[in-house]
């Protein structure tokens, strides 16, 4: 029955699915993103800069290419993706305010056929005041309606978290790897058994679901883009494939980034004696010595300790480049990790 209600004439008043929908797209990324994201994100960035804070002084071998490279501390590493987590919060809520802007009040196409004046106005304060977040009327209801950039832009900045996520996670699996044959140089919490038919084994499960998570997102920004690309004329139809796929990644990074700050980062411990025999061994000290004997020589020195298997004080040393005082004065890994 249409009365004494009627569903379009009364219960419709002044809406379309064509506002209604991507207002509630909104809304619900928005608050997700504030209240779930954001604070996943900084409890990931403040464990890991607590660690940072704990490895300040453990000198270590940094490697590029997967290669031996010059010294760095572990502290000095991991706040590198500090870093990065800071300027991620702060990509997001760059971002955020795109999404307190609501479609309602556009109704079919984007004219406000059919609504009070002050409709869109007053609905959206109504919302800014149900939610505590500062939602307003969009300022052009065809864009609101026909484009869908605001999500495109969140899935964008999420995409460059999970880009993160996979750095930190990749990161710890590679240097918790072992424990006698892999990296070693840390060791990560063991959460659970890690084979059914290798006893003893333990696995990096907690790096393993943050690069899964992080692959995911990388997924579903593709679909968003596509989504983003297809309103054609005046409706972008692919409003529900849009929402569901950046709320999944919101929830995704959310709770992986918080499973890992709590069940990896936080239980992580280095294994100094490991990082001080590969820093002992480390033929890319050798830089430090440029200054003083050439990067010819220093090559040089590098590839026949290599070859020959010597300390690179004694190839240094049987080269003739330097006197063994000489060496230790200038080979000194505390000393080479700034500039200088």
């Amino acid at each position: 029955s249409k009365k004494p209600v009627h569903p379009n004439d009364d219960v419709n008043k002044s809406q379309s699915s064509n506002d209604t929908f991507p207002t509630a797209m909104h809304i619900a990324a928005a608050r997700e993103v504030h209240d779930r994201l954001l604070p996943a994100l900084r409890h990931l960035r403040d464990v890991l800069a607590k660690k940072a804070a704990e490895f300040e002084s453990i000198i270590k071998v940094g490697r590029t290419h997967m290669m031996d490279a010059v010294p760095l501390t572990l502290g000095q590493e991991l706040s590198g993706y500090v870093h990065q987590l800071n300027d991620v919060i702060e990509a997001v809520d760059s971002a955020l305010p795109r999404l307190y802007q609501l479609a309602i009040g556009g109704t079919a196409v984007g004219t406000g056929l059919n609504t009070h004046p002050r409709f869109a106005q007053t609905v959206a304060e109504r919302i800014a005041d149900l939610t505590s977040l500062p939602f307003v009327t969009a300022p052009n209801k065809f864009a609101a309606l026909a484009a869908h950039d605001a999500i495109v832009l969140m899935s964008g900045v999420l995409k460059t978290a999970a880009a993160v996520c996979m750095k930190v996670g990749n990161d710890f699996r590679l240097l918790g790897s072992g424990p006698r044959c892999g990296i070693g140089e840390l060791y990560l919490p063991e959460n659970e058994p890690g084979s059914s038919i290798m006893p003893g084994k333990v696995n990096p499960t907690q790096s393993e679901a943050l690069t899964m998570v992080a692959a995911q997102v990388f997924g579903n920004d593709v679909a968003i883009n596509f989504g983003g690309a297809s309103g054609h004329l005046e409706l972008n139809v692919f409003k529900p494939l849009m929402i569901r796929n950046l709320l999944q990644s919101v929830r995704l990074l959310s709770d992986a980034g918080r499973s890992f700050a709590d069940h990896c980062a936080a239980g992580t411990v280095a294994n100094e004696t490991q990082i001080a025999e590969y820093l002992d061994r480390n033929l890319m000290l050798v830089t430090a010595l440029n200054p003083h004997i050439g990067y010819d020589n220093a090559a040089k020195a590098a590839k026949k300790a290599h070859t020959e298997n010597l300390t690179l004080k004694e190839s240094v040393v049987a080269l003739g480049l330097l006197s063994a005082e000489d060496f230790d004065r200038l080979i000194r890994p505390a000393d080479m990790l700034g500039p200088g």
